[in-house]
């Protein structure tokens, strides 16, 4: 059978699926999550078996340390991806619920009922967790999914959604609700991009290539964003050793992440005292500087740096700095450079805290914590299918509630419209 053949089939399996888990209850889905992470416990050797072949060959093409750290399975990753799985089991279903009811002079009412958005594909790079996370958000959601994994990643993927499908059966549901273009061609994402007529969302996760790729050449909407070009500012009177965790924790923890911070802004008032305690720390975790030529004054193993150092997503132990003269000079860089992803202020003035939440356009808005926090997970959505940057129609980690949308629904008692 041809690749394109292949993807209608599939395709069509899912929209026909969707229909089926549409109608499913939130007990007959909880018990299909909790099945998916009993099988992941179980089968953690075959796992980490089946994704150790993607870290070998990863390994032998030389993919960048950060392509193979998101790579990778561990026991914590299995661990983090079971507890996500359980967490949504427990959050309320979205499926069903009414809002905003209002009667109307000629006696109708008027309602909101949320609705599955029914079909979704994803595609996505080197995560494998992303298979699981998708496939939880979108069964507890009521939607069908056409995962398509990066190919570095295909044993993995494979081996996790065979045991999604055994998980699903063992359940009532039928396993086309959840499937994974089983091809490494590339080819294979064009043609999924257009079946516009059974696929209802594209939501791509990965670097700004792909990304960009899918969001020009799909037929499909596309929820998307394209680069984490995360900020912390650092006020006059912050806490400096609050501020040096918080900017830490935002660079080192994770690097090739899309939350980490990619450029750390401090007031000048304050720069003489925080940037060597600070500068100190960052060159012990090998964190290379870039700064403004007011930082290199100030950190003597500084690079200076250049125009394009500003919009870097560096996804490494790279980092711009720049001394600013004020907030609303912070906020005017975030604004010229950032890509709307997350930004904190590390602040003890309740009024700054409060201007740079209202005035600041980003996903996520922080005081006083981590960029490290914009997560789905970490918000306390259980999991997320990505973060959106895109404002139609959802902003942020998307998780249960992001993946549904709303009808009206309308009753009356005879009514009929005279003009």
């Amino acid at each position: 059978m041809s690749i394109e053949s292949t993807i209608v089939q599939m395709a069509e399996a899912a929209k026909a699926s969707s229909f089926e888990i549409a109608k499913f209850s939130s007990a007959k889905k909880n018990q299909a999550l909790y099945n998916i992470a009993e099988f992941l416990e179980q089968e953690a050797s075959f796992i980490k078996n089946e994704n150790n072949k993607d870290l070998i060959l990863a390994k032998k093409k030389n993919l960048p340390g950060a392509m193979i750290d998101r790579l990778t399975i561990s026991d914590s990753t299995i661990k983090s991806m079971t507890d996500g799985l359980r967490e949504v089991a427990g959050l309320e279903d979205p499926v069903g619920a009414i809002s905003g009811t209002k009667i109307r002079p000629n006696g109708l009412e008027v309602s909101r009922m949320r609705i599955p958005l029914g079909v979704i594909g994803i595609i996505y790079e080197s995560r494998p967790n992303v298979t699981v996370d998708a496939a939880g958000l979108c069964l507890k959601a009521g939607n069908a999914v056409v995962l398509r994994g990066g190919s570095e990643a295909l044993n993995s993927n494979r081996a996790l959604t065979d045991l999604i499908g055994k998980a699903l059966l063992k359940a009532g549901l039928p396993e086309t609700v959840i499937q994974l273009v089983p091809v490494r061609d590339r080819a294979a994402i064009n043609i999924l991009l257009n079946q516009h007529e059974l696929i209802d969302l594209i939501i791509p996760r990965g670097g700004e290539g792909l990304i960009r790729f899918v969001a020009e050449n799909s037929k499909i909407p596309v929820l998307k964003h394209y680069k984490g070009v995360c900020h912390v500012y650092v006020d006059e009177g912050a806490d400096l050793e609050t501020a040096k965790n918080i900017c830490f924790n935002s660079k080192v923890q994770r690097p090739g992440v899309c939350n980490a911070m990619e450029t750390m802004l401090v007031h000048k008032s304050v720069a003489e005292e925080f940037l060597p305690a600070m500068g100190k720390l960052f060159s012990d975790a090998g964190v290379e500087i870039r700064g403004c030529l007011s930082t290199c004054r100030i950190l003597a193993n500084a690079k200076e740096a250049q125009e394009e150092d500003w919009p870097a997503e560096y996804l490494d132990l790279v980092l711009a700095v720049k001394i600013v003269d004020d907030m609303p000079c912070a906020m005017d860089h975030i604004k010229k450079y950032g890509s709307s992803h997350t930004e904190t202020i590390v602040t003890s003035d309740y009024k700054k805290a409060r201007r740079f939440v209202r005035e600041v356009d980003s996903s996520v808005v922080l005081v006083n914590a981590s960029t490290r926090f914009n997560d789905g997970f970490q918000l306390g959505l259980g999991a997320e299918i990505g973060i959106s940057t895109s404002k139609l129609h959802a902003f942020g980690p998307m998780g249960l509630e992001e993946l549904t949308t709303t009808k009206f629904v309308v009753l009356g008692d005879g009514q009929i419209r005279e003009h």
